[in-house]
């Protein structure tokens, strides 16, 4: 009979662990399919981001290569207008200090 006892006391033991083991495993799946949720939601980010950066019409590398593009012809034009002043200004003093030579 004791014997029966201890065995009955087992099962309810095993039964409790296994019910507290069950529900470990309910708790760490919850959490799993929690990580899976945010890692698709950064997998979208990225996406996003990659989208934004590499977008060839309107992402940031070909608004850098237009913004390039607009300095280089900017400056061109600044040392043109630059070097026209500079030189109407010398043929204006070589008229003031010489006369009819210009």
């Amino acid at each position: 009979m004791q014997d029966l006892d201890q065995s009955t006391k087992a099962i309810v033991d095993l039964s409790q662990q296994l019910t507290a083991l069950n529900g470990q495993l309910t708790r760490m799946m919850d959490a799993i399919e929690v990580v899976k949720k945010q890692q698709d939601e950064i997998s979208q980010d990225i996406s996003k981001i990659k989208e934004a950066v590499y977008n060839p019409d309107e992402g940031l590398y070909a608004r850098l290569r237009n913004l390039e593009q607009w300095k280089a012809t900017t400056t061109r034009v600044q040392w043109i207008v630059i070097s026209t002043i500079v030189a109407l200004a010398a043929k204006a003093i070589i008229e003031l200090i010489m006369p009819g030579a210009g």
